[in-house]
Parts: structure tokens; sequence; C-alpha cells
């Protein structure tokens, strides 16, 4: 019998796994679909005001120099980006470049 050619699985069908003190939510995508040519994560909190990416750029030691591209796919978001507050509902896509400073809370 052949291996499935393809894979579907729900948001809510990923492992959870707690990052930091702030509540956010690792959902290793990468991992659970076993992809090896990309990165590619999902993070999410249990409730609004929680952390959903951590402060951070891809510039210093140990980062990955990599952009990044967050999608916001229930609810709604925040994000700080070099300082600006940018609304992001739910359907929003979010790119960012290795050098900008970036945080979002739920």
């Amino acid at each position: 019998m052949s291996e499935r050619t393809y894979e579907v699985v729900d948001l809510d069908e990923l492992d959870r796994i707690p990052v930091g003190e702030q509540g956010l939510l690792w959902r290793p995508v990468r991992r659970r679909l076993g992809i090896e040519a990309f990165g590619v994560n999902a993070y999410t909190a249990e409730e609004a005001g929680q952390e959903v990416v951590e402060h951070h750029d891809e510039t210093g030691s140990g980062a990955g120099k990599h952009q990044e591209l967050y999608i916001v796919v229930r609810g709604r978001a925040t994000f700080i980006l070099d300082g600006e507050e940018i609304e992001a509902p739910a359907g929003t896509f979010v790119f960012v470049r290795p050098e900008a400073r970036r945080k979002a809370v739920a």
C-alpha cells in the first residue's frame, strides 16, 4: 500500500507547547507535518492580552536572520513592529524582515 501524498491538519490538532511566562503556546506545524523545505509554526494564546509573538528580531547571535510571515487565523492580534502598533484581525498577513523588532499580543 502506498503512503498518502498529502496531509490535512486543523490548528487544534497540533501539539501545544508553552513558551515563556506570558501564555504563549507554540504549535509546531513543521514537526507535525514533516516539512523539511522551510520553517513554519503556529502560536496561540488562551486569552486576550497574552503574548503570541515574543519580542525579538532576527539579527542577533543565534538568530536565523530570516524573514517571517505571520497570519492571523482566528480572533485578532496587535503587532508592535519597530515600535508601531498594527491591529490585525483574522485574515491579516504580516510580513517582517529580519532587522525589524517584533512582538504581538492576542
